[in-house]
């Protein structure tokens, strides 16, 4: 199977759920943790390239709720999304997987058993 890389932050519950899923379907992945690695700049307009910021960016998430109206406000586009997701990793839709040439982004399992299982 093709390589699979997980991106996210280990006490988060979703990526709980993401790694016991790929670990009971006995699937390897490599995982990447924001907090030790960080995401950088060129990783990160990919990711916008292929799903959007607006998508990569979770507005849903305890981190933007923390911001202040006018930071929140600011972010009106990829570059200042991209910014604030490096200062701010916690702020990024987890999980982030990567398999072939594409990007999955949140915790589906209906979407995981097609890409990952062909089911």
């Amino acid at each position: 199977m093709d390589k699979i890389k997980v991106y996210g932050i280990p006490n988060c519950d979703t990526i709980k759920k993401t790694l016991a899923w790929f670990k009971q379907h006995h699937i390897n992945i490599e995982f990447h943790d924001y907090k030790k690695s960080g995401i950088g700049k060129e990783k990160l307009t990919v990711w916008c390239k292929k799903a959007g910021w607006e998508v990569l960016l979770n507005k849903k998430s305890t981190s933007w709720r923390s911001l202040s109206v006018s930071e929140q406000e600011k972010i009106i586009n990829q570059s200042s999304a991209i910014n604030l997701m490096i200062e701010n990793t916690s702020i990024i839709k987890r999980p982030v997987i990567e398999f072939r040439d594409r990007i999955h982004i949140g915790f589906d399992e209906q979407t995981f058993l097609k890409y990952f299982l062909n089911k």
